[in-house]
């Protein structure tokens, strides 16, 4: 696993092996990510990633978070709460040495409480076929972690539909991965 793209392309993050089943880790595969970048860099929704603020709900790693990072996004707050994707963050960071454009939010992405700096770039992964997903962008869009129009990347084992508030802008299969893009639309 490594960064694709921008200023830190090629750093190599830590390794989950095989992934680690208990913890639910499944990192983002280098090839979805890559493609998943070039949608998002490629002006169909506008330009999200530079000098973004950017939310990655069940960061696992932090690959998605970093990759943005990478590519301009000026912060990254990750939520993550597994001890071992923890440990993972933990280390991609320090090798990115992105300290400072990051934050990291030990906590259970569906029990989120109030946050007064909103994202505009939001990466949702969450543990595939939990319907975890639904609960943690509703608790975020509840207590204030989305901004008016964020834009949500959703990661699952199947096409999702948008919840109340939100508004669905496409749907893309890579393999067994799906992504949903949705926009936030907060009144």
């Amino acid at each position: 696993m490594r960064i694709i793209g921008g200023r830190m392309r090629g750093l190599g993050l830590a390794s989950v092996g095989k992934g680690d089943l208990g913890a639910h880790l499944r990192p983002t595969s280098d090839r979805v990510r890559e493609s998943l970048f070039s949608m998002l860099n490629g002006g169909r929704f506008g330009n999200p990633v530079i000098g973004a603020k950017v939310l990655d709900l069940f960061a696992g790693t932090g690959a998605l978070g970093l990759e943005a990072l990478s590519r301009g996004a000026a912060h990254v707050r990750f939520v993550e709460n597994g001890r071992a994707a923890l440990k993972l963050l933990s280390d991609n960071i320090a090798k990115a040495r992105v300290e400072g454009e990051t934050d990291v939010i030990r906590m259970d992405a569906t029990r989120l409480g109030a946050c007064d700096t909103p994202a505009g770039l939001v990466f949702l992964d969450p543990p595939y076929g939990k319907s975890l997903g639904e609960k943690a962008i509703s608790v975020a869009a509840e207590h204030g972690w989305l901004a008016k129009d964020a834009l949500v990347v959703w990661e699952e084992a199947s096409e999702q539909s948008p919840l109340p508030g939100f508004q669905l802008i496409e749907t893309r299969r890579f393999g067994q991965t799906w992504i949903t893009f949705l926009a936030y639309q907060v009144d």
